[in-house]
C-alpha cells in the first residue's frame, strides 16, 4: 500500500513546499488539486482556505502546458503523481476533460478525477443517472484515447454517495477506463455501508481510496439547530480506519490511499506528519 496527499488539504503551502514536506515525512505520491485559479482580488487577499484561496492548486487553464514542469518538480522530490483531482464532472465540456487527461499522460499519471452529478430534486434519480451515463460515455472514449482512467468519487450530495449507487453507474463501463474513489469521510455524511461489503460491491471499479474523518455534531443549519456532519481529526471521528484497512486487505487492495484532512486542530505540516504516522502505525499493527 502506498500513501499520497491530496493538496486541497494543505491550502497554505505552495506546491513545492508541499512536495518538500511530503518527502520529509515519507509520502509516496501526490494528488494535485486542479481547478481554475481565482482572479477576484477579494478572494486573493483572503487567508488560505481549502476551497477558495488555496495556494496548493494547479491551474486547470495551464495544466497541460505546464505538465512537464510539474512532473520535473515532483521528480526532484521523488514523489509520484498519483492523480489529477479536478472538480470537473461528467457533464462538463470534453475539451476541459481532454486537457487534463493530456496533462496526466505527459506526467506519467494514471488517473484523473471526473465526478458524477449532484443530486437535484427537480429531476428524478433515473433522469440524472441516464444523464451521467451519457456523460461518462464521452469520458470513457477520452480515457481510451489517452490511456488515463477517469475516477468519480463517492460523495455526499451526488447520485453516487454509496458503494451501491457508485456501482450502479460504474458497472455500465469498462473498469480499465472508469473507476470509483472510496472515501472514508464522505460516507460518514451519507452513504455508509459495511466496509468489506462496500469494497466487494465495487469490485474491479475500486481504483483509489481517500481517507479522512468526520463526525456528527449539533449546529445551526439553515436557521435551525440540528445534527449535521462535520470534519474531524483522524483520531477523533466516526471513521473506523482499522476495520476499513482490514477490509482493504481482505479484498486484495494494494494501491494508493490518499490523505485528505479537513480538520482544524493542527497546522498543515502537523497534520501531514501526524496523520501519516497514525495510519502507518495502524497498518503495521494489522500487517496491512
Amino acid at each position: 500500500m502506498k500513501y499520497s496527499l491530496f493538496t486541497v488539504s494543505v491550502p497554505d503551502l505552495t506546491p513545492e513546499e508541499a512536495l518538500e514536506r511530503m518527502k520529509k515525512f515519507g509520502y509516496d505520491g501526490v494528488d494535485w488539486r486542479v481547478t481554475v485559479l481565482p482572479t477576484d482580488p477579494e478572494i486573493l487577499e483572503e487567508a488560505p482556505s481549502y476551497w477558495r484561496n488555496n495556494y496548493c492548486t494547479i491551474d486547470m487553464e495551464e495544466v497541460d502546458e505546464k505538465a512537464e514542469e510539474i512532473k520535473a518538480m515532483c521528480d526532484k522530490y521523488g514523489i509520484e503523481i498519483n492523480a489529477l483531482a479536478t472538480y470537473l464532472d461528467c457533464s462538463d465540456s470534453p475539451e476541459k476533460i481532454e486537457r487534463c487527461m493530456s496533462a496526466a499522460r505527459k506526467m506519467g499519471c494514471s488517473r484523473i478525477r471526473v465526478n458524477s452529478l449532484r443530486y437535484n430534486k427537480e429531476k428524478t434519480y433515473e433522469e440524472l443517472l441516464n444523464q451521467a451515463v451519457e456523460g461518462f460515455k464521452a469520458v470513457e472514449k477520452l480515457a481510451q484515447r489517452y490511456g488515463v482512467k477517469a475516477d468519480f468519487e463517492m460523495h455526499m450530495g451526488t447520485i453516487t454517495p454509496s458503494a451501491s449507487a457508485a456501482y450502479r453507474l460504474a458497472s455500465q463501463f469498462d473498469p480499465r477506463y472508469i473507476g470509483v474513489i472510496y472515501d472514508t469521510g464522505n460516507v460518514v455524511y451519507e452513504g455508509y455501508e459495511e466496509y468489506k461489503m462496500a469494497l466487494e460491491i465495487l469490485g474491479p471499479y475500486l481504483d483509489l481510496v481517500h481517507i479522512k474523518n468526520a463526525k456528527w455534531v449539533k449546529k445551526e443549519v439553515e436557521g435551525r439547530e440540528k445534527y449535521a456532519g462535520d470534519w474531524a481529526p483522524f483520531t477523533d471521528g466516526y471513521a473506523d480506519f482499522e476495520n476499513c484497512f482490514q477490509a482493504l486487505k481482505e479484498v486484495g487492495y494494494n494501491g494508493y490511499v490518499t490523505f485528505e484532512d479537513f480538520s482544524s486542530d493542527y497546522s498543515s505540516e502537523e497534520k501531514m506528519e501526524k496523520d501519516l504516522a497514525y495510519i502507518r502505525q495502524l497498518a503495521e499493527k494489522n500487517r496491512i
